[in-house]
């Protein structure tokens, strides 16, 4: 059966190929749509440039008949302007000002005559109203990940029998020779995926456990799980698998997608692993370490602010100072002893051109070069920022993209829909990109930080 679909502004400036993703169905656009994305269209940065992106489509498709009576779409579609249904009465309360208000008075004054009729919002209070009227709403499904629960993990527990359990140090263990059980007790084969970290365990005395990673052929041992890079020492296994991430070479791992709570030291242990490999290996693997976190604003215009753009950018960079703090000097009863000298070995690091902070809309549209980019609060980022940062990674460059799906800041963005989550969905599986979540239990930043992880 066909529906009717009526799209609210937000989606296109979302996910300005939308109209290309309703298959067969019937698209309607309110004009108030038009008219929002004509007062958009001006606006730097990605909303801005998303808006245009839609309306020369719009305008391919009117070349192609009239938007008014309706046109075909390539997917089997049809997309139709609506501009009428403006005598359509709406509850008090709902002023007809506000456009929001306007796609919903479309939405009552076509619903008896295209049914199934459902408005198709980002916008979460846009589609309350929706139900408070009986109209039938839904986010835009097509760059949402799975729920949270249902997640790669980047990790699994298997068993092995006792005899290659021994032998695992030195030789490899094919994928068929690992298992699960049910509930019954019953074996289960196990599909793993390429780069997917395995806890096993000897099937015979399960409390003997070892470490491994698939590799996409076998099950190999750690690589780097016994080093202490830039004196950082891995404290639970979560750690050991993020060590293992962070280690491995541009050229094996050249994206690290690291999700997780706060407190699991995802941006310490990021920032410890690119010290190391700047200043501890007799080569530099890396030009600099370039950090940076979409608060910053991926692509809008930060020159009203004060100073420079390392100034503009500083306060939203604070957690990676914190974090550095705690690496450039290692004991815990001196560092703070003098803060002087603990703020300039900081700025060392910044003056001598091994860390650098940028504003992501400056990485747009280059091509970054033998860089460990660090990606911070990733989970703030659309589907599209994650997109355009993944794909600026030049030759010699890793990307690490780190964040807590459970803490978006961006009101159009929840735990399946924003870009960290979009990103370990879509590059599940691929040969070049590692993934490992941190556990609630993993977390390090305190004793009351991990009982609260538990409890809240």
């Amino acid at each position: 059966m066909r529906k009717t679909y009526v799209l609210d502004t937000n989606v296109l400036i979302q996910a300005p190929y939308a109209l290309q993703s309703f298959e067969d169905n019937r698209i309607v656009l309110p004009l108030a749509v038009l008219e929002e994305l004509d007062a958009l269209k001006g606006e730097p940065g990605e909303r801005g440039a998303n808006a245009r992106q839609a309306i020369r489509y719009l305008e391919t498709l009117r070349q192609s008949g009239s938007l008014i009576e309706g046109v075909p779409l390539p997917g089997g579609g049809e997309l139709r302007l609506e501009v009428n249904c403006v005598a359509v009465r709406l509850p008090d309360g709902f002023p007809d000002s506000k456009n929001d208000n306007r796609i919903l008075k479309v939405c009552l004054g076509i619903r008896e005559r295209e049914k199934p009729l459902i408005l198709v919002t980002r916008d979460i209070v846009a589609r309350l109203k929706a139900q408070m009227l009986g109209i039938s709403a839904e986010d835009f499904t097509t760059e949402q990940a799975p729920v949270s629960a249902e997640q790669y993990s980047g990790r699994c527990e298997v068993f092995v029998p006792e005899k290659k359990f021994a032998e695992f140090k030195k030789k490899q263990i094919s994928p068929e020779d690992v298992y699960q059980t049910d509930e019954n007790g019953e074996r289960l084969p196990v599909e793993l995926v390429p780069n997917q970290f395995v806890i096993l365990r000897a099937d015979q005395s399960a409390r003997k456990t070892q470490l491994g990673r698939f590799n996409g052929k076998k099950i190999v041992p750690l690589a780097f799980h016994k080093l202490s890079p830039y004196g950082v020492k891995p404290r639970s296994v979560g750690q050991k698998f993020l060590q293992e991430a962070l280690m491995a070479g541009s050229e094996d791992a050249p994206l690290v997608i690291v999700k997780g709570m706060a407190g699991t030291a995802k941006t310490f242990y990021a920032l410890a692993v690119g010290l190391h490999a700047m200043m501890e290996l007799p080569e530099p693997a890396y030009r600099r370490i370039l950090i940076s976190r979409p608060n910053a604003q991926f692509d809008e215009d930060i020159g009203f602010l004060p100073g420079d753009e390392a100034e503009k950018i500083a306060p939203l960079l604070r957690p990676a100072i914190d974090n550095l703090e705690l690496l450039v000097d290692q004991n815990e009863a001196e560092r703070f002893s003098d803060e002087r000298s603990l703020s300039g070995k900081v700025e060392e690091l910044f003056s001598r051109g091994i860390i650098a902070a940028q504003a992501l809309n400056f990485i747009r549209g280059r091509s970054v070069t033998r860089t460990y980019l660090i990606i911070d609060e990733a989970q703030n980022l659309t589907p599209k920022q994650a997109k355009g940062i993944i794909t600026r990674a030049g030759q010699g460059t890793k990307i690490i993209l780190l964040g807590d799906p459970q803490q978006i800041d961006n009101p159009l963005l929840d735990e399946r829909t924003n870009g960290l989550s979009y990103a370990a969905e879509k590059m599940k599986g691929s040969p070049l990109c590692w993934q490992i979540t941190m556990l609630p239990e993993e977390c390090e930043r305190s004793p009351l930080a991990r009982d609260a992880a538990g409890r809240m």
